[in-house]
């Protein structure tokens, strides 16, 4: 998280520097904004993000919204006038009450698919409406489990066969696949990401209580 702020060019920006938002987790871009010395100091000081701007001057995020940004790293880009910060949020990053400033949706579509199926998991059908594909393997032990069988045996298969066209679709089957049956558990892509990362040799922070409610 350490960032040497004698190494940063304010005087290029007249005392600002761009400051590039990230979600640690998902990779999303979150939103752009600018911060002075001061702001960067109280971001190091406090671990959450502030930033400067031009009509409100020095500003903590999610200071009135409870919409904090807890830092997870800070780093400077080659010219030392712009800094990515990634962060762990605890709600919307845009003034809208939308989750990013920028309508591109997510990152990783793995991350989105996750989302997906946990509204799924979150919300039972309508007395008289047909439940999903996604709710009827939620709601059933023996077919979530017979899928993962039946979806990874046609990978092999298709792998076998060096069928690349194929093997990526069958990946891609077995991902959702899986992602569904371990739901139930309370296990979700994040813990799955947590479990790489530290093998990797990295750590991933564990999401805070105000973001799961």
């Amino acid at each position: 998280m350490m960032l040497d702020l004698s190494k940063l060019d304010f005087a290029k920006g007249n005392g600002l520097v761009t400051v590039v938002t990230q979600d640690a987790r998902s990779g999303d871009l979150l939103m752009v904004a600018f911060a002075d010395r001061e702001a960067l100091e109280k971001t190091l000081e406090t671990g959450e993000m502030h930033y400067r701007s031009r009509t409100r001057g020095l500003w903590h995020k999610g200071a009135t919204s409870g919409n904090v940004q807890r830092v997870v790293s800070l780093s400077a880009d080659c010219d030392g006038d712009a800094v990515l910060a990634r962060v762990e949020k605890a709600g919307p990053a845009c003034h809208t009450g939308a989750e990013t400033c920028f309508d591109i949706g997510p990152v990783d579509a793995l991350v989105e698919l996750d989302r997906t199926i946990a509204q799924r998991a979150a919300q039972a059908p309508a007395p008289g409406e047909k439940p999903s594909y996604t709710r009827r393997l939620l709601d059933d032990r023996n077919l979530r489990l017979k899928k993962i069988g039946e979806e990874s045996a046609e990978l092999v298969t298709a792998c076998a066969d060096n069928d690349r066209e194929r093997a990526v679709e069958e990946a891609a089957d077995v991902l959702y696949h899986l992602l569904v049956a371990v739901r139930p558990l309370g296990v979700t892509l994040d813990d799955v990401k947590d479990v790489l990362a530290r093998r990797a040799g990295r750590t991933i922070p564990a999401p805070s209580r105000r973001e799961e409610g």
